[in-house]
């Protein structure tokens, strides 16, 4: 698979999460170009703080590959990842990280702070901006749409 595609993928998961009333943001794994682990935001209907797109497609893919270290793999995801899941990535030790929409509030990997810049053991390489037209329009629509029903 290429990087669209790939990036198309957890749109396509975000997507699920919009239609559920959670904020849209999904996310992949990726060994090789190969798809090893899913995720999408489920915070509200789970009741849980914890999950994030990255941290069920981390979860995933440590199962489907039977170990923590990702170091051979990327992650893409629809919004910049929140400290939290930026901190995942890192303990996770995935080797890159693609997202689309910047997060002007939680980002932190370049918008809030660049946690990778940090003294961290290890340090992800970052692409940001990759399809964000495409994500950035999901989250105003989803925003846009909670904003007006409320």
């Amino acid at each position: 698979m290429d990087k669209e595609d790939i990036m198309k993928e957890a749109l396509r998961l975000a997507k699920l999460s919009y239609d559920e009333g959670e904020v849209p943001v999904g996310a992949v794994v990726t060994l090789d170009g190969e798809i090893v682990g899913r995720g999408r935001n489920k915070r509200e209907t789970s009741k849980n703080a914890l999950a994030h797109a990255e941290i069920e497609a981390i979860n995933d893919a440590c199962t489907a590959l039977g170990g923590w270290r990702l170091w051979k793999c990327e992650m893409y995801v629809t919004l910049e990842p929140c400290p939290m899941c930026a901190g995942a990535i890192i303990n996770s030790r995935i080797k890159k990280i693609t997202f689309g929409a910047f997060d002007k509030k939680a980002g932190s990997c370049s918008s809030v702070i660049n946690l990778f810049d940090l003294p961290y053991n290890h340090k992800p390489e970052t692409e940001g901006g990759f399809m964000e037209e495409e994500c950035s329009e999901m989250l105003s629509s989803f925003f846009k749409n909670l904003r007006k029903n409320k």
